[in-house]
């Protein structure tokens, strides 16, 4: 297949897609300094699953570590770093991984320049903590000089006739015509089992989180590189928008789906969430599976506000 030949095995700065089967690091070894705009990845969490090894907590930040290491190395002057990660869980406590790495990124001189919330709305249900609906992107920068294209990646604005109410301004649309800011929490479906995306990967990120992210910090030609690739969500995103990708996945058969969804992205074949689509809403979809089965007319109490002197009221 044409497409499959587009995907190269080792990396070189001249390929459009390179999806290295083995350790990160061996394939960074190849990489020249400063060859990277854009590092964006969602590594282990240390959970044990089928893909890490579960290590001690001190033992997995300095593995971690060296991985940022070398990937601050390759990384270009006005480039940044965005590292997508949840919470390792011991014993029912939780350790914030990205507030334990944020002082391997300062100590290697990157400038956290966002710290953004990704709101999701299904994930495993807890009984003695509040049930986890949230991860994070640390996006670092390299500089105070980098990469930031906002127009891209705008939103529509909440209030798009909203004027300007006094000043020399006044009676003037106050929006940008393009939309807004969209703000450092995002709400973006994870990818379970009924989303257009999933994979038999336990742990795949949706192919917008990282569209995002790919627009507004890098430029039609660079390289966004993504140490632990997983199914290839990152390498999607990139060549989407005319980007070089360039991966590394460690599992074998990770390593085939990749290759197959980005041989799919290449043929504009490979179906995928579309960026900006509003959350879904399974009431005003009309699913069936809204309407409570224990609220039927029959065992519902009815309830009925009677007004009593002063404005008082009562529930008979």
């Amino acid at each position: 297949m044409k497409s499959q030949k587009l995907i190269s095995d080792q990396f070189d700065p001249n390929n459009r897609v390179v999806v290295y089967h083995g350790d990160c690091l061996r394939l960074l070894d190849q990489m020249p300094d400063e060859s990277v705009q854009l590092v964006v990845t969602s590594p282990p969490y240390n959970l044990g699953k089928e893909y890490e090894k579960r290590l001690r907590i001190d033992k997995y930040v300095e593995q971690q570590a060296e991985v940022i290491r070398q990937c601050v190395r390759v990384l270009s002057p006005g480039g940044s770093i965005c590292w997508q990660v949840g919470n390792y869980v011991d014993k029912g406590e939780i350790f914030p991984l990205d507030t334990l790495l944020f002082p391997v990124f300062r100590n290697l001189g990157m400038h956290l320049r966002n710290r953004i919330i990704w709101h999701f709305e299904h994930g495993l249900h807890c009984t003695n903590r509040y049930s986890g609906r949230y991860e994070t992107v640390n996006w670092f920068t390299k500089s105070d000089k980098f990469v930031f294209n906002l127009d891209p990646v705008r939103v529509p604005q909440k209030y798009p006739g909203k004027k300007h109410f006094k000043g020399p301004k006044a009676g003037q649309y106050s929006g940008n015509p393009l939309g807004k800011n969209p703000g450092d929490v995002w709400a973006i479906p994870n990818v379970k089992s009924n989303h257009v995306e999933k994979t038999e990967h336990p742990c795949q990120y949706p192919v917008e989180l990282v569209e995002r992210l790919v627009l507004s910090l890098s430029n039609e030609g660079d390289t966004v590189f993504d140490p632990f690739l997983g199914v290839g969500s990152s390498a999607i995103a990139a060549i989407r928008h005319n980007r070089k990708a360039v991966g590394s996945e460690l599992m074998t058969k990770y390593v085939a789906i990749a290759r197959e969804r980005i041989v799919g992205e290449l043929a504009g074949t490979l179906k995928t969430r579309p960026m900006g689509r509003p959350v879904y809403d399974p009431a005003d979809a009309g699913n069936k599976l809204t309407v409570r089965p224990w609220a039927t007319s029959s065992n519902v109490v009815q309830l009925r506000l009677v007004e009593q002197p002063k404005k008082r009221y009562r529930i008979k």
